[in-house]
């Protein structure tokens, strides 16, 4: 039985930190319209692209739709060099249908997390193992928290290198390889956009884990004061 439990510890673990990932990039990116704007004005898109702001923000906004699943296609037209036209070439539009699979596919695994991270709590304290599933939290986000830490600090020596291999990681195919000359996906999110958008991710990934570290360590003192063990 002691198995067992340490089992559903490490699950309840695994699919925390799944979840906890999942909503950093959901929360960085996917729902905060204003940070595409910052970051826009940041790296003078408008001009790249040849468009107003707020025409590059409705295709924007409707991109995050498609990704989310609420739009059914990425045949979006607006106003570019004052003509109206469609903004995604079919190369372009054949990679965010990629994209998009992951996305939904992230948004899928975060449910199934949170099933299993529920299931193995109420597990565990149905078991009277509080004090077992709280040392686990505790140290499973030590443990991340470090591996992030140091994980973060290779991906800086040589951002380029692992954007790539990322790339490799998640794509079948090279319709990610985009060339700034006839395709505008790659101007509206330069590679400065995804270095800021890591970082991002990263420090939203980190207060979340340490948070839940934090708590987990001072429940586990509470729960020891109480019961003398």
């Amino acid at each position: 039985m002691k198995l067992i439990h340490r089992t559903a510890g490490v699950f309840c673990v695994l699919s925390l930190i799944i979840v906890i990932l999942i909503s950093a990039v959901d929360i960085a990116v996917y729902g905060n319209i204003n940070y595409f704007q910052k970051e826009y004005r940041k790296y003078h898109v408008t001009e790249s692209v040849k468009m107003e702001e707020k025409e590059l923000l409705f295709v924007t906004k409707e991109m995050m739709s498609y990704l989310r699943g609420t739009r059914d296609d990425l045949h979006i037209n607006a106003l570019i060099e004052g003509k109206k036209q469609e903004f995604f070439n079919e190369k372009e539009i054949a990679h965010m249908e990629d994209v998009r699979m992951l996305f939904i596919g992230g948004q899928w695994l975060r449910r199934i997390g949170v099933v299993i991270c529920i299931a193995t709590i109420i597990f565990l304290i149905v078991q009277k193992k509080k004090e077992l599933l709280l040392k686990f939290l505790r140290n499973g986000m030590i443990f991340f928290i470090v591996t992030i830490t140091a994980l973060a600090a290779l991906i800086s020596t040589n951002f380029t290198k692992y954007f790539i291999l990322f790339h490799k990681i998640f794509f079948s195919n090279n319709l990610w390889i985009l060339n700034p000359d006839t395709d505008r996906l790659i101007n509206i999110v330069p590679e400065g956009f995804f270095i800021d958008t890591s970082i991002r991710i990263a420090v939203l990934f980190f207060v979340m884990i340490l948070s839940i570290s934090i708590v987990s360590s001072i429940l586990l003192k509470i729960r020891i004061k109480k019961t003398g063990v």
